[in-house]
């Protein structure tokens, strides 16, 4: 058996390297490496792909999401809500940019931001909502819209995880993950669903007014070569970076389709049994599976890391502590049994090997491990 990944990044690599070792020839051969061709061809498809009027490509998710706040016009000591149930980088730009995080529990079964718990949280300083589609299915965006109407907020979509899922409306008409609110954001991460081989991000939206302040933000703030109008950053997009992302993104739907192909196998494997929780689904997104996470119950969970890893299964904790417990994020605001569904899910879970690459002997092999431990 081929030893398991849990990104399996050179097996998928060597399925299209005549294609990428060419793309990435083809810019160094134009020696275009900032902002070229590459880069304009990307964001092209990206908008395609998407169905969106608007693509900022950036260096990074993290910068993607600062830019956005940024353009927003959100002022120091505004109040920006997000899910506790995240990477850090969510709340970490929030808090860079003067502004005040305010986190809220998620829903304990899609894992997503909880719409009641984000009502509860506005207050008349809150600026804007980040929802975080987590672990590849969006959040309930029908709620953060309304909300977000109610309050005259702007929601800023973290779709890092989620890329290519889409969200069903009430009339069955779709949109893709990033491209509700009024402005998305998206990580190319080499681990990501669409993933480059450095680092990488870019921003979506349909305003052509924000789209326009997007691309000030991300170039210094200039809006003429030296004329600098606004306080910006440097965030691009290197060309070979988009080059790679061109060649997998025609990829991406079928990418998806084998990461749904092992969330089934697991979810077969491990159906009903009392001590494991599958992955719930949300009637209203499609799921193009980031991660694969379980929540154990009356499993010692660090055991069971360590047992996996006996058998060479590669297993992780996404995440173990949450936000509002971060050292660096402690708030009087907030204490320990505060967000109980947070809370208990940073207790409980672990995410199996989840990726393009897995075969069935990998699988069946991942899934035995997993239930000759819960079983034992």
């Amino acid at each position: 058996m081929k030893k398991i990944a849990m990104v399996d990044l050179k097996s998928q690599y060597e399925k299209i390297k005549p294609e990428i070792d060419q793309a990435i020839q083809d810019v160094v051969n134009s020696t275009a490496f900032i902002n070229g061709p590459a880069v304009k061809g990307f964001q092209e498809d990206m908008e395609k792909y998407l169905n969106v009027k608007h693509v900022i490509p950036c260096a990074n998710g993290t910068d993607a999401l600062q830019v956005a706040m940024m353009a927003l016009g959100i002022k120091p000591g505004d109040e920006v809500i997000t899910s506790n149930f995240t990477f850090i980088a969510t709340a970490e730009v929030i808090a860079l940019l003067g502004y005040t995080p305010v986190v809220v529990d998620v829903d304990p079964h899609t894992f997503n931001i909880d719409p009641e718990s984000v009502r509860k949280a506005i207050t008349p300083k809150t600026r804007a909502i980040v929802p975080v589609h987590l672990f590849g299915q969006c959040a309930d965006m029908d709620a953060m819209m309304q909300i977000a109407q109610e309050h005259n907020l702007f929601v800023i979509e973290d779709a890092c995880q989620a890329i290519g899922a889409d969200y069903i409306f009430a009339d069955g008409s779709r949109k893709k993950a990033g491209t509700i609110g009024h402005v998305g954001c998206t990580s190319f991460f080499p681990s990501k669903n669409l993933g480059c081989y450095g680092d990488g991000g870019a921003i979506f939206t349909n305003n052509d007014e924000l789209a326009a302040q997007l691309r000030v933000v991300v170039n210094h703030g200039m809006t003429v070569r030296y004329y600098h109008d606004y306080v910006g950053v440097n965030s691009r997009l290197d060309s070979i970076q988009a080059a790679i992302l061109r060649v997998k993104l025609a990829r991406l739907d079928d990418y998806a389709a084998a990461r749904n192909y092992a969330a089934s196998y697991y979810d077969k494997a491990f159906e009903n049994h009392p001590k494991l929780k599958t992955p719930a689904r949300f009637e209203k997104s499609t799921h193009v599976f980031h991660q694969y996470t379980l929540v154990t119950e009356g499993v010692d969970r660090n055991a069971m890391q360590e047992f996996l890893a006996s058998k060479e299964v590669p297993a992780m904790i996404y995440y173990p502590v949450p936000l509002h417990m971060q050292k660096a994020y402690l708030d009087p605001r907030y204490k320990e049994g505060d967000f109980p569904a947070t809370e208990h899910l940073c207790k409980t879970v672990i995410s199996l090997p989840m990726h393009t690459e897995l075969d069935e002997e990998q699988l069946k092999h991942i899934t035995d491990s997993v239930l000759e431990f819960v079983n034992r």
